[in-house]
């Protein structure tokens, strides 16, 4: 005999619409806001091409992908068509309808397009420690200065994303082993410890901690930088990085991605770099390179980056120890 809930069948169908409606808001937060609007950005544009070629979305044949792709292609690159293909998928599975992205003729046509178009992604070039220490004496020590030497350092030794950079707030970074300046000693061990409560990779927001060690060079050093950046805003709380607007006036703004990306740019002209080469990833990826061919092993790079697929960190390994060791380096030419 099978035990009834109080209330019988009226109270259990209440009990199972209020969990179909938690379900409901677990399904939403699956996916990051920023991926939930690029989906339904592709699915639009999905939408808009069948209605203009009088073929249906949803249901969607797998020949009509297929040509969907086809014509994507023309302008297109291909991890753009992929993301295309993927939110038409998800559509469909959230309509319960079978997904035609994974039918043959659709991979066929989109391994044709990646073979003929080139899979190798135009990746930014890295900002590696040389160049960002030779731009470093020309930021001046204004307010605005000292918000970018700041920002700059302790974006590159922690291998922050853009992202990470511009949400990062006081009360997740913590200082370890020293209490002022007057007692940081470049050869001991401490430094600063940042608290990553969610990241790109971290979408269930477990987080992740990095250590930002002390800097051999003073002039160098991101923990200095981040203290006297801290001292002369005056902050102790909120976001930690602002915009400094007219008379040297630190606004509650937060900085955006975007001047993330600027500033590298401009660092990378000061260096004798073409600032189009550069973008806000590359202190991230600077960091991984330059460790890599300083000889950094590959689990140490992941802890820093926080990366988990050992694919795409040996990318930046692979650059820089493209000297370190080169075979033809050993013949004696």
């Amino acid at each position: 005999m099978e035990l009834q809930p109080d209330g019988g069948d009226h109270d259990t169908g209440i009990e199972l619409a209020r969990l179909a409606g938690e379900a409901g808001m677990y399904v939403r937060h699956a996916k990051s806001e920023k991926t939930r609007r690029a989906y339904l950005a592709d699915w639009d544009h999905f939408q808009g091409w069948c209605r203009e070629h009088s073929v249906s979305a949803c249901p969607a044949e797998p020949r009509t992908v297929a040509l969907y792709v086809t014509d994507l292609a023309r302008s297109r690159k291909p991890s753009t068509i992929g993301r295309r293909l993927a939110s038409i998928s998800q559509y469909h599975q959230a309509a319960c309808q079978p997904s035609p992205t994974s039918a043959v003729e659709v991979r066929v046509v989109m391994s044709g397009i990646r073979r003929k178009k080139g899979m190798a992604q135009l990746r930014k070039r890295p900002l590696l420690a040389q160049d960002l220490t030779n731009a470093l004496p020309a930021i001046p020590d204004t307010l605005l200065g000292l918000r970018n030497r700041a920002l700059l350092l302790i974006g590159f030794t922690g291998a922050l994303r853009r992202s990470e950079l511009v949400a990062l707030r006081w009360d997740q970074i913590h200082k370890v082993g020293w209490r002022s300046v007057e007692e940081i000693d470049p050869k001991a061990m401490g430094g600063l410890r940042i608290e990553i409560a969610k990241s790109k990779t971290d979408q269930e927001g477990e987080g992740r901690a990095i250590g930002i060690p002390f800097g051999e060079n003073p002039a160098h050093c991101p923990v200095r930088a981040l203290e006297a950046w801290r001292e002369a805003s005056g902050l102790t709380d909120g976001a930690v990085f602002r915009v400094v607007g007219r008379a040297n006036r630190v606004m509650e703004e937060p900085l955006s991605d975007k001047a993330v990306a600027r500033l590298v740019k401009q660092v990378a002209a000061i260096s004798g770099l073409n600032p189009a080469e550069f973008s806000g990833h590359s202190l991230r990826a600077g960091l991984a390179t330059s460790a890599a061919a300083a000889g950094a092993s590959e689990r140490s790079i992941m802890e820093q980056t926080g990366h988990r697929d050992l694919k795409t960190v040996r990318k930046y390994i692979r650059d820089g120890s493209l000297f370190r060791e080169n075979a033809a380096a050993k013949v004696g030419l």
